[in-house]
């Protein structure tokens, strides 16, 4: 050993307070605050969740931006991040908590259609390979949302689409995947993801995460039925 010091900080956000980016730097600060010629390399990391696209940008990729539909349905812009042909896609970019008006839960109708015309923004873009982070969200409806952005159609027993949302899963009678966009037989998607919970239960999406995005133990049980309506179609 030669005596030299190097640190390396790899942070993840502070969930409410600083990005990943933004702890990175204050650290770096503070270090040299006290060793002014300390080598440092910051290196934002990210556990699927909101800021999995800015440390993405960080180590290199471009990010990219795209007018998507929130979670409640209103226009946003959100972004994707590409370098060459792999895309980082970050489901709290579009239907994440953030994206909610201040103090307006709807857990029983939040949709994650705008992750999927994320997914299918980048697969415009040419991505091959898709890194798809799922941690952050302000929705509970198993996707069915991302699904129907691209393509998929969710109908009730009137064959009209059944509403937004893992509430109106429960009024589900038909799937149809037949329009779903080829493209995604062809891309290799990988799940970023810090957690491995089961859909349904007492351990399932909507008792575990539910009430973090304001479902009440009433909302929890309807969403947890609908859910388990949902797998049924989808199997049959």
């Amino acid at each position: 050993m030669d005596g030299t010091r190097r640190v390396l900080v790899a942070a993840d956000k502070f969930k409410g307070s600083l990005t990943a980016v933004q702890v990175a730097e204050r650290v770096t600060a503070g270090l040299r605050r006290v060793v002014p010629d300390l080598p440092v390399e910051a290196l934002p990391v990210a556990d699927g969740g909101d800021g999995t696209v800015a440390a993405a940008v960080a180590a290199g990729f471009e990010r990219r931006e795209v007018r998507v539909a929130g979670p409640l349905g209103e226009q946003v812009t959100a972004a994707f991040a590409l370098r060459g042909d792999t895309a980082v896609v970050e489901m709290a970019e579009a239907s994440g908590l953030q994206r909610l008006p201040a103090g307006r839960f709807a857990p029983l109708t939040a949709s994650t259609y705008g992750s999927g015309e994320l997914l299918r923004a980048a697969l415009d873009a040419g991505a091959r390979t898709i890194v798809f982070g799922v941690g952050g969200s302000a929705t509970t409806d198993g996707g069915a949302g991302m699904l129907a952005a691209l393509g998929a159609r969710f109908l009730d027993r009137d064959g009209a689409p059944v509403p937004p949302g893992g509430g109106g899963l429960a009024a589900l009678a038909r799937a149809d995947l037949t329009g779903l966009d080829p493209r995604l037989s062809s891309v290799e998607l990988v799940l970023a993801s810090d957690v491995d919970n089961p859909l349904t239960g007492p351990k399932g999406a909507p008792a575990v995460y539910g009430p973090q995005k304001g479902a009440s133990p009433e909302d929890v049980r309807t969403l947890d039925a609908a859910l388990g309506h949902y797998t049924k179609v989808l199997e049959a």
